[in-house]
């Protein structure tokens, strides 16, 4: 019972709503209200009937102008279906050729990888320099990876030699604690055979001999090689600043080659030459595509004033609204449903036309009213008709 006691509100609240939108289509006429024996009432009143019948004649002039058009359009389609088949055949060779370069002018303007006209014309502006740019791009990318792959080296071969020179140093610091520690180890032996030989009276001749014979060669040995680490430690020195200044001749040749670099990249707005050349390729294609286009273009302009010639043979009053829309032309049910669309408009315009001379017609019904039931006011009432007529023509 809800259910249907709520379905019938619905319904009921519709009914009203179309009742009172018809209601609002009504005019109602307030004369009754108005004092006409007042100046300024009768004034009042007698203009807004007036501006009823202007505003009614100008919608009335625009809705006529709209109803000739649909009523041309109709004729026009009638016209087109009276056509003999073979002016109609002919007529349909130029509306589908008409058609086809349509859909590819479609076709292009709606492709998602079109270039943005922006790049495309910056492109454009540089193209005759653009090969020669990626080249140079390319070569300067080369080059700096080589550059950095010497830099790589070198840097390895300084870190090679840093820890050869610590090595050496080690090794020198080592050999003279050994020396150290063989001249204390002498002096102990050489003591303790002095011991020996005043002390206990012994025969140590052979013992002093030999102690300053081992120190002696171990002294020996142990210059030899620190002489030899100091040589190398030379050398590693010496091919360590060479070094450096080789690393400063490849570190001027990178950070000129890093600038050039950002240069170029600047200048194509581009961060790789990988990417120039893949932008300059898609403008290529894009070039190729916007020639077709302009080719395409160029064909449906052409086609569109020949059909437009063609329809000029016959009694067609709009045939630009035919061309803009060949399939009416190719098709007998868009011609069906076009023509259908045209006799409800102007229907609807007839409506429109009725009901604005209904209102025009009820307002100067009005005022004739009022002068033949105010004759003593008919000559004020004429005046004002008269010069509101004068002021609308103006």
């Amino acid at each position: 019972m809800k259910v249907l006691e709520f379905f019938k509100k619905i319904f009921t609240s519709r009914g009203r709503r179309k009742a009172q939108e018809g209601e609002w289509e009504k005019l109602v006429t307030a004369r009754g209200g108005v004092d006409l024996e007042q100046e300024e009432e009768r004034t009042r009143y007698v203009t807004d009937c007036l501006e009823q019948i202007a505003e009614a004649s100008q919608e009335l002039e625009m809705l006529q102008g709209e109803y000739s058009r649909v009523t041309a359009y109709l004729t026009d389609l009638e016209e087109l279906e009276a056509l003999p088949d073979q002016e109609k055949e002919t007529l349909e060779i130029t509306a589908r050729k008409l058609q086809n370069m349509e859909r590819e002018y479609e076709s292009f303007t709606q492709r998602k990888n079109r270039m943005d006209d922006a790049i495309y014309y910056q492109m454009k502006n540089r193209e005759p320099e653009m090969q020669e740019g990626i080249e140079k791009i390319r070569k300067t990318e080369h080059y700096g990876t080589l550059v950095k792959q010497d830099m790589q080296r070198l840097e390895g071969e300084r870190l090679a030699y840093e820890y050869r020179k610590n090595e050496l140093h080690g090794i020198m610091e080592n050999q003279r604690g050994m020396a150290v520690i063989f001249l204390t180890a002498l002096v102990i032996c050489l003591i303790l055979l002095a011991v020996l030989q005043f002390g206990l009276r012994m025969q140590t001749q052979v013992g002093y001999f030999i102690a300053v014979l081992a120190a002696a060669l171990a002294l020996t040995v142990l210059a030899v090689k620190h002489m030899d680490a100091d040589r190398e430690m030379d050398r590693v020195l010496r091919d360590a600043r060479r070094l450096i200044k080789l690393q400063n001749k490849v570190k001027i040749r990178y950070v000129n080659n890093k600038n050039l670099l950002d240069y170029y990249y600047i200048k194509y707005d581009v961060d790789s030459g990988k990417k120039l050349e893949k932008l300059f390729n898609q403008y290529l294609e894009e070039k190729e595509q916007r020639k077709q286009f302009a080719e395409t273009e160029a064909r449906r302009e052409y086609y569109h004033k020949q059909l437009l010639n063609q329809l000029g043979h016959y009694h067609i009053q709009y045939p630009e609204q035919l061309s803009g829309k060949v399939s009416v032309i190719l098709d007998h049910r868009e011609q069906v449903e076009r023509r259908h669309e045209l006799i409800m408009r102007r229907q609807s315009l007839r409506k429109q036309m009725d009901y604005n001379n209904t209102v025009a017609g009820e307002a100067k019904q009005e005022i004739k009213d009022i002068v033949v039931a105010y004759p003593r006011y008919a000559l004020e009432i004429t005046e004002m008709v008269d010069r509101y007529e004068s002021g609308y023509r103006r």
